[in-house]
């Protein structure tokens, strides 16, 4: 046998085609996250071609709710199936969507192609993060999940600039369009080069109901974030009676699992001390980062004078520094095997960062915000890939899809309340210093606060600009604040981690999470390589001296 790993270790080929099937996974991630950021700069040119202003938010809304919906479906079929195919089936299906996307001839049809692109987004990102557990060990993956934690960020920050590139020189229809020969480079790289051992038979049924009351319980949670306060009044009957469902629905899901042969969201998973802590991190990590993300613009726009293009580029503080941190975290996890210190340094950082950020107001200068926001980034690329990665070592090997879809999960439910919950507390601050600062003068409204361009300011009179500019600080402020309190929430939970050593191979349980592997330099080499080149089937990793 140490023939064997030593051969695969020597093999010329294995580091090379880990890396190459690492960089079809980045470009797998980066299609799912840039799709839904790229699409907003193209939004007024697809109105003003298919018409259908009326229902313009929903071609957000089809593409969120389907990839909420479908990532812990993906997840379990991952399990049961084989990650491979099923990871292969979710790139075909979102490539579909998106060509058809690109052939939409009115909005009814953007929207449905939206839903379809959207089942095939919940896959990848899900079969990124469950691959990266199969093939690299956890020792060792830290590093790799910081490169996918990178490519994410990208997407995140520059999309909204890719997409006016596309859509002023292109087209709209090609904001789409590229995913398809991106999407085909990623499949042929994946069926090529991607070698897994055989996964157990799935003898059980997949869980229907269990599936159909999460996704029920899901999609009434985000309309309820999407529609509150913006096409509903929170306390209207639409927005009730879809929290009583959602209530309702997951109430009944929780039911369903204690009795499903393989439910699709084991709750026994949340048994785990470390697995329940990260999921809850997940979300608040999702919440504050697609929070900042789309009011930090919004204030750099309204109150700095940056137009769009160059409010988008400001954000490059923020980014370089996740970019850094997710890099460092990545190593340092490799060469210690500790983790626990991440997650309590980058909820500190968060909270640090939130709190200097709502201290801003009209005399905070550009490169003040830039060190607040390099903060933020900093503390979300300490805790992106460390989330995952605890989340992985928390649970069995053959639970490591469902442990992927939950935390992703739950990180998408938090980007929804993120953005509904600090956009309430936004619009109510707005709305109460517009009143209190603009008395009778013609400032704009509230709902216009988000619209006004760096031109259209100039436009307004001394005295309305200066209402108009101390309202959105007010509101800027006043969501960072709650951002902040998040975040305290996260240090606590981060403050009751335990660290657990990180396994040395690939397979194994968490149980055994205190094996030599972890203690062997040699262990993580020879689980990266016997994954790139499998070892013949009952094997999964070098032996492993008993642990203590």
């Amino acid at each position: 046998m140490a023939q064997h790993v030593a051969a695969q270790e020597e093999a010329p080929g294995g580091q090379r085609s880990l890396r190459l099937v690492l960089s079809a996974l980045c470009i797998a991630i980066m299609l799912a996250m840039l799709d839904n950021m790229i699409i907003g700069t193209a939004m007024p040119t697809i109105v003003g071609e298919l018409g259908g202003v009326s229902h313009l938010s929903w071609v957000v809304t089809a593409y969120t709710l389907t990839t909420a919906v479908s990532t812990p479906v993906w997840g379990k079929l991952g399990d049961m199936y084989g990650r491979k195919g099923v990871f292969l089936a979710s790139i075909a299906v979102f490539v579909a969507g998106s060509a058809l996307c690109g052939l939409a001839q009115d909005m009814g049809q953007l929207i449905a192609f939206r839903a379809v692109q959207g089942l095939g987004a919940g896959g990848l990102m899900v079969g990124v993060m469950a691959l990266v557990g199969d093939l690299v060990p956890p020792r060792e993956r830290g590093r790799y999940q910081g490169m996918i934690a990178a490519t994410m960020a990208i997407a995140m920050i520059g999309g909204p600039s890719v997409g006016g590139v596309i859509t002023d020189h292109l087209g709209w229809r090609w904001t789409f369009s590229i995913n398809v020969p991106l999407g085909i480079l990623a499949l042929a790289m994946v069926a090529t080069l991607l070698r897994l051992p055989g996964k157990r038979p799935a003898g059980a049924r997949i869980d229907v109901l269990g599936a159909a009351l999460l996704a029920t319980g899901i999609t009434a949670v985000v309309l309820v974030t999407t529609w509150g306060g913006t096409e509903y009044d929170w306390d209207s009957g639409v927005i009730l009676g879809l929290a009583a469902t959602g209530l309702a629905a997951l109430a009944a899901f929780v039911w369903a699992e204690t009795r499903a042969a393989e439910p699709v969201m084991p709750l026994h998973l949340f048994r785990s001390r470390n697995f329940a802590l990260m999921t809850g991190l997940g979300f608040s990590v999702g919440f504050m980062m697609f929070g900042a993300v789309l009011y930090l613009p919004v204030f750099q726009q309204a109150v700095q004078n940056a137009s769009a293009t160059n409010s988008g580029l400001l954000l490059l503080p923020m980014l370089l520094a996740m970019m850094v941190t997710s890099a460092l975290a990545g190593r340092l996890t490799t060469q210690t095997g500790r983790y626990k210190a991440l997650p309590i340094a980058g909820c500190g950082l968060l909270v640090a960062g939130m709190l200097l950020l709502a201290q801003m107001d009209t005399g905070t200068s550009r490169l003040t915000t830039g060190v607040f926001m390099a903060l933020v980034g900093a503390g979300v690329g300490l805790l992106m890939q460390t989330t995952m990665l605890v989340a992985q070592n928390s649970v069995e090997a053959r639970d490591m899809g469902v442990a992927s879809s939950t935390n992703t999960l739950f990180r998408t439910v938090g980007q929804s309340f993120g953005v509904a919950l600090m956009g309430a507390v936004f619009t109510a601050r707005v709305e109460d210093e517009t009143g209190a600062l603009g008395g009778g003068t013609a400032e704009p409204a509230p709902a216009e606060s988000a619209q006004l361009t760096a031109d259209a300011l100039a436009g307004l009179p001394d005295a309305a600009r200066e209402a108009y500019q101390s309202a959105v600080a007010a509101g800027t402020s006043g969501a960072f604040w709650l951002a902040a309190a998040v975040a305290a929430a996260g240090f606590v939970l981060a403050l009751f981690v335990r660290e657990v050593p990180l396994r040395g191979g690939t397979g194994g349980s968490a149980g055994g999470a205190g094996g030599a592997g972890d203690r062997s330099a040699g262990a993580g080499r020879a689980g990266r390589a016997a994954v790139a080149s499998p070892a013949p089937a009952g094997r999964s990793g070098p032996p492993r001296r008993p642990a203590g």
